[in-house]
């Protein structure tokens, strides 16, 4: 009898945590971990909090991290009436940033296009934030054109490494192989990017050269353990993805 309630109570947290992280990954747009949650729910339900909620708790306010995690849409209700009452640029971006961050990069082009008119048409920041929103929503030609007109407006052109990835991944999206095969070792050597490093060996497989992309992908590893514990946990992603190329490739040299 006591067995058979433990297993019961047992059975019905492991459902509630089931509904709870579909829930989640319904409203934030994970929908790949959909049939893992569904046909290993507990599995399912340990490695979505450990991979998708629990690094939402490791940086910035806590409290403010369990409120997004829990509540994915509250912060955007919130910015929405704020811009309603007060219908300011500053208003306007902050909103922006909050849908990019849901990923609804539509409605946050919409409202940073909004505010880059008259006297910040020609600003970079606002462009590097157009160009950086068009590469998320596959808007490859626009990202470019907004790139284009950002660089020469800035000088030193790129302040973050960040921005510097995704313009050579625009040029690879856009057909300049050999203009973003040039970015990615800029980006690799000056800032020794892991996620540079896998981009560009995946790029060197399109074009057929393995030998060189399995370089990228071993070089990965072999730097990994040279960084900080930060920042492999930030890499984590990459490195794993590097991990599996080379398994692959592996696999495939042995048929």
């Amino acid at each position: 009898m006591f067995f058979d309630e433990s297993w019961t109570q047992y059975y019905s947290l492991v459902v509630v945590l089931q509904i709870l992280c579909i829930l989640h990954c319904l409203k934030t747009g994970r929908k790949e971990w959909i049939y893992l949650l569904i046909f290993l729910p507990l599995v399912g339900c340990i490695v979505y909090f450990v991979r998708e909620i629990m690094p939402g708790f490791s940086a910035g306010n806590a409290a403010e991290n369990v409120q997004r995690t829990l509540f994915p849409n509250f912060k955007s209700r919130e910015l929405e009436h704020r811009l309603r009452v007060a219908d300011t640029d500053a208003n306007r971006m902050m909103l922006a940033d909050e849908y990019a961050r849901q990923k609804q990069y539509g409605r946050a082009i919409e409202l940073t296009n909004a505010c880059a008119q008259g006297l910040w048409a020609n600003d970079p920041d606002l462009l590097f934030r157009l160009g950086k929103l068009y590469f998320h929503n596959a808007q490859y030609a626009e990202s470019l054109a907004s790139f284009n007109k950002a660089l020469p407006l800035r000088n030193p052109g790129f302040s973050k490494s960040d921005d510097e990835l995704i313009y050579a991944r625009v040029l690879e999206a856009t057909g300049n192989t050999t203009q973003a095969e040039e970015e990615y070792k800029k980006v690799i050597r000056v800032h020794h990017s892991m996620e540079a490093r896998y981009h560009y060996g995946k790029l060197l497989q399109r074009l057929k050269r393995n030998g060189e992309a399995v370089s990228q992908f071993q070089a990965v590893l072999n730097e990994k353990d040279l960084h900080p514990k930060y920042v492999r946990r930030m890499n984590y992603q990459w490195i794993q993805q590097c991990k599996r190329e080379l398994s692959a490739h592996k696999k495939a040299a042995t048929v």
